[in-house]
């Protein structure tokens, strides 16, 4: 099942001679497509308790009990569960020369923390996340190939056009399923399985944060994510969580750190060049999944009778265009525009080039100018429902 990484994780190895770590949640294809490209490979989960322990040892000739020391590719899934994974990728790379190591992790957090300086100049990380909607297409057997559409579209120069577009598929259907249920690989064969996402935000979701004692406190954990999925697209205050939750304030932003580094919702700050009038703090939170996020708040009723489905489209834009600028390396930044006047633009890009403003609305609206008036050079870009594809 082809994903937009395929190039960059099969090519690594002739561009690069470090290790490949691949990160990502759980469940988002990681161990597919590692085993995918790399199919002779040493294959080793860490959550096999004998190959844990061996691994735990850090020497080199008990590794030689486990490895083939012959075979030039080693793939070792989830070493976020050693205790100290970058020892031993550090003395696989050092030790066994010529291997090819492949490296899979779904907590970012503990990886980067307890990888970072033993690993300095041998690895190159790679994100994996769930299907964009054109991996999803594809693996549905809708589309024929991959695409960057909704990326292509809101920064090549053409003017977005908001008029409807003729699919030879029910666009606005498939649209309603995945605002509804989400982009995870299972969806693709087992489509509206709310028992799935249910157990999966309820326990796999948490799995690594509380067996890897990144959070001290699960309920109050789960009632912050369950609280913040009410405010997708929102600003948040850490103050106001914290006094919701009665909750010390460090220990919220500590938790939606841990969310963010383990690749369950990220946060979007303001885009400001210092004027008096912008909102220059607080920060918006979207999911990297819609279908988690309605999970949380124990709703799949059909898109058409939401009050939130603006904010899911919005939450499922914002997400489609950071996972295809990090496939397709499109080097920009995301933000937020507000003043305080009210004056608000979704998203905003940026890089070296070009600044683009991106309203996101589900219905047909015409496009706020205030940004355009502010920063003249930029480009404005209105999606909708009827356009973003």
């Amino acid at each position: 099942m082809k994903r937009h990484l395929d190039a960059k994780i099969s090519g690594h190895f002739d561009r690069y001679k470090q290790v490949l770590i691949l990160l990502g949640s759980r469940q988002v294809g990681k161990t597919t497509i590692v085993k995918r490209l790399f199919s002779s490979g040493n294959y080793f989960l860490v959550d096999n308790e004998p190959i844990r322990k061996i691994l735990q040892s850090y020497d080199i000739e008990t590794y030689k009990t486990l490895i083939d020391i012959r075979s030039k590719e080693i793939i070792i899934d989830e070493i976020h569960l050693l205790s100290d994974p970058g020892r031993a990728v550090k003395i696989l790379y050092d030790q066994l020369e010529d291997v090819k190591l492949i490296i899979t992790g779904s907590s970012s957090f503990h990886i980067k923390n307890k990888t970072g300086e033993s690993l300095a100049g041998r690895k190159i990380d790679y994100e994996m996340y769930p299907l964009t909607f054109s991996e999803y297409l594809y693996q549905k057997g809708i589309e024929t190939d991959l695409n960057y559409n909704i990326l292509e579209k809101v920064t090549e120069d053409a003017k977005y056009s908001p008029k409807d577009r003729l699919y030879r598929f029910d666009i606005k259907s498939i649209l309603s399923g995945v605002l509804t249920y989400g982009q995870y690989p299972h969806l693709v064969d087992h489509p509206n399985d709310e028992t799935y996402l249910l157990n999966f935000t309820d326990s796999l979701i948490f799995k690594d944060i509380v067996e890897l004692n990144l959070i001290e406190d699960k309920k109050l954990a789960k009632d912050l994510l369950k609280l913040l999925a009410f405010q997708i697209g929102n600003l948040i205050s850490y103050a106001d969580l914290a006094n919701r939750l009665k909750a010390d304030q460090r220990t919220v932003k500590r938790y939606i750190e841990i969310f963010e580094q383990s690749f369950v919702i990220f946060r979007l700050y303001p885009y400001s060049k210092n004027k008096r009038d912008e909102i220059s703090k607080a920060a918006k939170i979207f999911f990297y999944d819609t279908g988690i996020r309605n999970a949380l708040i124990g709703d799949f009723s059909a898109l058409e009778s939401r009050d939130d489905k603006g904010a899911l489209f919005e939450n499922f834009i914002v997400a489609e265009l950071i996972k295809q600028a990090s496939y397709a390396d499109a080097r920009y930044k995301f933000y937020y525009w507000r003043t305080k006047q009210g004056s608000e633009i979704d998203l905003i890009l940026e890089n070296v080039d070009e600044l683009i403003g991106v309203e996101i609305k589900y219905g047909r609206k015409s496009a706020n100018t205030a940004f355009k008036n502010r920063y003249p050079e930029a480009k404005l870009r209105l999606v909708t429902a009827d356009n973003f594809y």
